[in-house]
């Protein structure tokens, strides 16, 4: 009898290393040098070789800062998405600091308040920023992808899938990054899932390419530009980021 064809393997995520990180909460940013681990009012630099705190930034007990969420590093910039979260009424910014000392240096208003500002990235000269919504379906199916120019006025939005939608149940869309190939790849708050998407040029919807398994748990996640194909991700329950190479589908 002759041999059966076996199935291509799946694209998947193998882990490299993992790093304790108490800050380790909400999401990780990464540049050549660090990774930073962010919780909603910390943020921790840490050396990404030895896994060792450089530098580890509070705020003032008077800061607006309550619920910072994904980040990512622009040209020794760190921009992390903040919200009010669970406050109302809503107030989105994105936060800027120095990267390497951590020192606030600009806090971007956003006046949309429909959606907590919950991951920011850059591509192609456009900035990307999701707003989310919680609760039922029909409500997080509200979540939604922004594309801003370098004025950030906002140029065209889609919405996720159906079939992303029911993985982010009962919460919404935490983390998201673009990464090799040019497709999106987005977290929930819970699965160790990555959910990889395509961006049509018209707005609308974005199209499903497939799910990854990764030993993470949701939350924000960072492909690190000084590494091809290397993300960064978190487990917050062990306070732990974890170093990852995608491994492509054969």
């Amino acid at each position: 009898m002759p041999a059966q064809a076996s199935e291509p393997a799946a694209a998947r995520m193998q882990e490299l290393k993992r790093f304790p990180a108490r800050e380790a909460h909400q999401a990780v940013a990464v540049d050549g040098s660090a990774f930073y681990a962010i919780s909603s009012r910390e943020i921790g630099r840490y050396d990404k070789q030895t896994g060792q705190l450089i530098k580890l930034w509070s705020p003032p007990r008077d800061s607006h800062i309550r619920h910072l969420n994904s980040g990512i590093v622009i040209d020794g910039k760190l921009y992390c998405a903040h919200s009010n979260w669970p406050a109302t009424p809503l107030k989105n910014t994105i936060e800027v600091f120095d990267a390497e000392n951590l020192r606030p240096l600009q806090t971007l208003k956003f006046p949309d308040t429909t959606g907590a500002i919950n991951w920011v990235d850059r591509r192609q000269g456009k900035w990307w920023v999701v707003f989310a919504f919680y609760g039922k379906a029909d409500n997080v199916k509200l979540t939604r992808l922004v594309r801003y120019n370098d004025q950030w006025e906002p140029e065209a939005e889609w919405t996720f899938p159906e079939q992303v939608v029911q993985r982010f149940l009962p919460n919404s869309n935490s983390g998201g990054a673009w990464g090799p190939g040019g497709l999106l790849y987005v977290t929930g708050h819970d699965h160790g899932e990555l959910y990889v998407l395509r961006v049509p040029e018209k707005p609308g919807v974005m199209e499903y390419v497939e799910t990854i398994t990764a030993p993470i748990a949701g939350q924000g996640i960072a492909w690190d530009q000084t590494e091809e194909g290397i993300m960064y991700g978190i487990i917050r329950k062990q306070k732990e980021v974890v170093k990852l190479q995608l491994k492509q589908a054969r």
